[in-house]
């Protein structure tokens, strides 16, 4: 089945609105950047919007973490307080869950990201991201996991434990109810 990668005239305007509204309340994140001409390129890029929109529709708070001045583009990250409500109880990838003879999960973080456009944060970005506020304090969240690890079929993720992140490792097949991906989207 092929999602439709538009959106309506309403959903565009919510999703601005509520992007516009979470900038504002969070500009520790983003001090020195403009709201204008973030919402100038994203109307410029509406496949970026769509991704976006799809953040949001899973519980992921997308807002403006940085502007990458090299390839002038912005990033928004995930900021959802937990891993993303829609994004949970997956395995991390489409051989981990094909690996499953039973109880598989309905889903998997590499096939969802790809899906919406998006990418997994890697241990970096996630660490990145734990600077700009408290995140995963009851959940954790997939990472980009080394080809090294992935190969020997295990998968990173991480959370926020004791003041610290903490990177932990599990079979790549594994799925927990608290456990989803947090996801980056380049504009």
């Amino acid at each position: 089945m092929t999602k439709k990668k538009a959106l309506s005239t309403e959903q565009h305007d919510e999703l601005l609105a509520s992007l516009k509204e979470r900038f504002a309340q969070n500009m520790d994140r983003h001090e020195s950047l403009e709201w204008e001409l973030i919402q100038e390129k994203l109307e410029a890029h509406s496949d970026k919007l769509w991704s976006l929109f799809e953040m949001e529709r899973t519980g992921g708070e997308p807002d403006v973490v940085e502007f990458d001045q090299a390839n002038g583009e912005y990033i928004f990250y995930d900021c959802s307080v937990e891993s993303p409500s829609g994004r949970r109880s997956i395995c991390y990838d489409q051989k981990a869950l094909d690996a499953r003879k039973k109880n598989k999960p309905e889903h998997n973080a590499m096939t969802m990201a790809t899906d919406m456009g998006i990418e997994l944060l890697t241990e970096e970005q996630y660490r990145a991201l734990q600077k700009l506020g408290t995140f995963d304090l009851k959940t954790s969240s997939w990472v980009l996991t080394p080809t090294e690890v992935r190969d020997r079929g295990g998968a990173l993720f991480c959370d926020f434990r004791y003041g610290q992140v903490f990177l932990y490792h599990n079979g790549a097949d594994s799925y927990y109810g608290a456990r989803g991906f947090r996801g980056l989207l380049r504009v």
